[in-house]
């Protein structure tokens, strides 16, 4: 893990020897081992560095290649280092030892700006060109390494975070209007349809998939490449798919464990963190070291409140994947003392921006804390696993049997699956002729979504619902398309990989600690893309791939389990109960501050209080309780940035 930057004189402008003091200054806030820099006569490039693999280990970064007159400078692990040995003729004996951004820089001076089509992994890089006044940069295709810029009319400046941009004279004092109103009146996870806004004017980002070249002319963003397939996968038989399954995981799990620090992995109850689990254990055990997990168990206090098909508290299913497993150890995570509440504040000096998923902040950061302490340097995690390899569209692929008139293939799957899972025929009919008409679903009154938290003359006067309107976000939580067209446009969504990036970026910078996430792989999701859909559904099985695939690798209490899902966050109310009439005491207060409430709708906030009124453990999920913690997020937020 790196925090990087950089600065340049554009339109001729030659660098003041101080040029960027403040940027490299304002770096060494951020986790590393030590501080490198380099410095010509129109640029000046810095790195406070966190050595997590062995190849990075002293290695020069910034790296200046004196031959070709470039110098790099990276936040990068790559993941097909062989295949780019290969590829770029490196000598065996040279492979060794050479980190990821002396490859990044080879594999630029091989195929110029086309350079991060051919890399895999999780990276942002800048090189400076000193003898063509030229700086190219990029970020991965997954958008999990994060990279901010300014472009003015004499310098370009960029960084890892935005904090240290914001000490350069004059720059970031002013909140950005546009993204903010795109915030607020985004009921969904993600901030802004805009990928080159943040919430600070006159500071951008550079968006996953794309790449940047600046000159003296301009400053000029480009998309690179697409998560999608190129071509869908036809195999002969389960079999086939299946160990193609095991192959691809297994390699996106193996190339993130390359570090000689420890290892760690966040392990719940369910499929996806089990395989990511299973998989590293056994790696990790060929290198004579242990797997960390961490898992977040509710208080203590806590009664589970939820359906018998939900656990709040994953922990006997965690057990059984250890016990089956082996060469792990397990450290559960309770956090006492803490809730959402409690942690806002130190979320908003992570993040540089407000956020919306505070109903797992408290124990996300808490196996950071955690797994700091124990010196773990690479976390994985299954997040991305419901869209990739435990996808599992049963409804979805149960309506399409009837619209193609499968009728004996749906009676024989419906049979099965409401078997396996414990439901009766008739709920399912009811459930599927749903799918298959959707306005059946349609509730008439205001149902369970969540208020716009944006004030309506805020919303007029930065014509955000009609920008939204045009960017096709739905303002209603609700989407018409089925599952299939529904995942292809995650993975196309380059704002949800912004706001997952910038998470994970944050959270390296605060702890040291790199966020890996084998079943966001490239090639996993490609994968996964290009398989038929009914290698996810099939004998009654949902997710069936995955299940089929590791029958030697899970236990079957974990494999096999299709009525008992886990539920994350269910505690959160409970935790914050005792604080509740201080939470409501600062959103009296906000509703008086009249610059908050220009950006705010007073009235929403107002009417949720009543609703909520003295909310119980049960009212963890409804909108009224939720809604009010996201408007006291943001209260937070503009009372720390906004000016005037």
């Amino acid at each position: 893990m790196s925090a990087i930057a950089g600065v340049f004189g554009i339109n001729g402008e030659e660098l003041r020897p101080d040029a960027g003091d403040n940027l490299f200054l304002a770096l060494n806030h951020y986790a590393g081992d030590t501080f490198q820099h380099w410095r010509g006569e129109q640029a000046a490039l810095g790195c406070r560095v966190q050595w997590l693999t062995p190849e990075a280990v002293g290695a020069a970064n910034p790296y200046h290649d004196p031959d070709s007159g470039l110098t790099v400078v990276a936040d990068a692990i790559l993941d097909n280092r062989d295949e780019l040995f290969d590829k770029l003729h490196v000598h065996p004996q040279g492979r060794i030892r050479m980190s990821d951004q002396e490859l990044i820089l080879l594999a630029f001076l091989k195929w110029g700006e086309e350079a991060p089509v051919h890399l895999l992994g999780d990276f942002v890089f800048a090189i400076w060109d000193e003898r063509n006044r030229r700086l190219f940069g990029a970020r991965d295709l997954c958008g999990n390494r994060t990279l901010y810029y300014h472009a003015g009319a004499q310098i370009f400046a960029f960084c890892s975070a935005i904090a240290p941009l914001r000490e350069l004279s004059g720059l970031g004092k002013e909140l950005n209007e546009n993204w903010l109103s795109e915030f607020l009146a985004i009921p969904v996870m993600f901030e802004s349809t805009d990928l080159q806004a943040t919430a600070f004017s006159g500071i951008c980002q550079l968006p996953p998939a794309h790449s940047i070249v600046v000159d003296s002319r301009q400053a000029r963003v480009t998309r690179y490449g697409t998560l999608l397939p190129e071509r869908k996968l036809s195999l002969s038989s389960n079999g086939e798919y299946e160990e193609a399954f095991r192959e691809v995981v297994k390699q996106a799990v193996r190339c993130r464990v390359r570090t000689h620090q420890q290892v760690g992995a966040t392990l719940s109850g369910g499929l996806d963190s089990g395989v990511v689990s299973s998989y590293a254990a056994r790696e990790l055990k060929g290198q004579g070291k242990l797997l960390h997990t961490f898992s977040h168990v509710p208080s203590p206090d806590f009664v589970d409140w939820t359906a018998r098909n939900r656990a709040a508290d994953e922990s006997p299913y965690i057990r059984e994947t250890i016990s089956h497993v082996g060469n792990m150890t397990a450290n559960y995570i309770d956090v006492p003392g803490e809730s959402p509440l409690t942690g806002v504040d130190d979320w908003l000096d992570i993040l540089e921006m407000p956020y919306k998923y505070f109903e797992n902040s408290y124990w996300i950061k808490g196996i950071y804390e955690q797994a700091h302490k124990q010196g773990i340097g690479i976390l994985l995690t299954g997040a991305k696993g419901n869209n990739t390899i435990s996808w599992g569209p049963t409804l979805d692929y149960l309506a399409s049997l009837v619209k193609r008139l499968h009728w004996i293939k749906f009676y024989r799957e419906l049979k099965l699956f409401g078997r396996k899972r414990g439901i009766r025929r008739s709920r399912l009919m009811s459930l599927i002729g749903r799918q298959i008409f959707p306005w059946l679903s349609r509730s008439s009154g205001p149902g369970d979504e969540m208020p716009l938290l944006i004030n309506p003359d805020f919303a007029r006067r930065t014509g955000v619902l009609a920008r939204l309107r045009q960017s096709g976000i739905s303002l209603d939580n609700g989407s018409s398309s089925n599952a299939t067209e529904a995942r292809r446009r995650h993975f196309e969504n380059l704002a949800i990989h912004n706001m997952t990036g910038n998470k994970s970026s944050k959270l390296s910078l605060r702890f040291g600690i790199w966020e890996r996430d084998p079943t966001f792989d490239v090639r996993v999701v490609r994968f996964c893309l290009s398989i038929p859909v009914e290698q996810y559904m099939q004998q009654g099985l949902d997710r069936a791939l995955v299940r089929r695939a590791t029958v030697n690798d899970l236990p079957d209490t974990v494999r096999l389990n299709q009525r008992v899902r886990g539920v994350q966050g269910a505690d959160w109310l409970h935790r914050m109960l005792p604080a509740w009439p201080a939470l409501l005491e600062e959103l009296e207060k906000l509703c008086t501050d009249d610059r908050a409430a220009s950006y705010m709708d007073v009235s929403q906030i107002r009417k949720a209080m009543t609703e909520a009124g003295a909310p119980s453990v049960r009212d963890a999920f409804d909108p009224a309780p939720r809604f009010l913690m996201r408007s006291l997020i943001m209260y937070r937020f503009l009372k720390r940035y906004q000016t005037g």
